[in-house]
């Protein structure tokens, strides 16, 4: 429980729930998981979420409702930004919906505060919200769910991210859930992500909409000699997202994010007028170019330092530690947040 964070894009950090489980590529460095293992393992909130494993502590799917942090927010009266379950996931498959609704409950109380939802779990986080109508008008007040106004005005549901494979399965749950604000983590980013490709069903790559401009883009066959084409409908017909944040990872074990990647993210944001936020580039960064051009010579590798690791694409890369690699993405510090409703 932190009432500061370091994290860049909030302020404070509340874990009424903790303990998690590895679903994709992105937890395998999961700082969370790290520190439940080691220096956190014999605080209340962290024992018994971990094994230890010859490459470290990985979670073992037990989740912990930590009650005396669950009304925390109700005693902080200056308004912050709070990342909600930073060390664990809401959604998790083992959390009970009656863990979810006080969760809920106490955000709905706070409306001073501003609570950021992150998940991996899009389908249950889809399923819950989506059901909740339902459910306030079946559950006794014991629940506390006795608020009226959906979604949630101060409340900004979210999702990780990877690689392309996660944003296709996880960004189109995310924007059919009721929302006053949606975004994404990008991080750590492990490839290059099109938002602007969602696919209408699952492996169809022809038929695809923009998650950031709500657009249909329709793929036609031509005939009679004709050739293919590719027609972006004016009108929005899905919503879409407000805020993307993208990081390469940090820590000793920290895989490499090329900045073309992060660019690339940057510069769809900025066609459809999505804020984006550059949290950082992580533990490398690629060798500096000699005269313009990047090195490939294994002579001039060695005199800048490279160790022989590459990117996915092939760069050569150099870990700097995340300081030194710092969080300017071609010399410009980007900490945009979205619109909230009515601003």
């Amino acid at each position: 429980m932190a009432e500061h964070s370091t994290i860049e894009w909030t302020d404070a950090t509340w874990n009424p729930v903790t303990g998690c489980s590895v679903v994709s590529p992105g937890c395998t460095n999961c700082y969370a998981m790290g520190l439940a293992g080691t220096r956190l393992q014999h605080h209340p909130s962290r024992t018994g979420l971990t094994r230890p494993t010859k490459a470290g502590p990985v979670w073992n799917g037990v989740l912990r409702l930590n009650e005396e942090w669950l009304t925390q927010p109700l005693q902080w009266k200056r308004p912050r930004m709070i990342f909600v379950c930073a060390h664990g996931d809401l959604f998790h498959e083992s959390v009970p919906d009656a863990w979810i609704d006080r969760v809920c409950a106490v955000m709905a109380r706070c409306g001073h505060h501003t609570f950021q939802v992150l998940t991996k779990r899009s389908a249950r986080l889809r399923a819950y919200l989506s059901g909740l109508p339902e459910r306030m008008r079946t559950l006794d007040c014991d629940s506390g769910l006795d608020f009226c106004t959906l979604p949630l005005p101060n409340v900004w549901l979210g999702v990780s991210a990877e690689d392309q494979r996660r944003a296709d399965e996880r960004v189109p749950d995310l924007l059919a859930t009721p929302a006053a604000v949606r975004f994404v983590s990008a991080e750590p980013l492990l490839g290059p992500i099109d938002f602007e490709a969602m696919p209408f069903a699952e492996g169809d790559r022809r038929h695809r909409w923009s998650a950031l401009t709500g657009q249909a883009i329709m793929h036609a066959t031509g005939v009679d000699g004709h050739p293919d084409c590719t027609v972006r409908l004016d009108k929005p017909i899905f919503p879409r997202l407000d805020w993307i944040i993208v990081g390469g990872e940090s820590g000793p074990n920290a895989r490499p994010m090329h900045p073309a990647w992060a660019r690339s993210i940057r510069d769809q944001c900025a066609a459809a007028g999505v804020a984006f936020h550059f949290k950082q580039h992580g533990a490398w960064a690629p060798l500096q170019a000699d005269g313009g051009e990047w090195p490939t010579d294994s002579e001039t590798l060695i005199r800048l330092g490279c160790d022989g690791s590459r990117a996915p694409d092939g760069w050569p890369m150099q870990r700097v530690g995340k300081k030194a690699a710092g969080r300017l993405l071609d010399g410009v510090t980007h900490n945009a947040m979205p619109l909230t409703p009515g601003a």
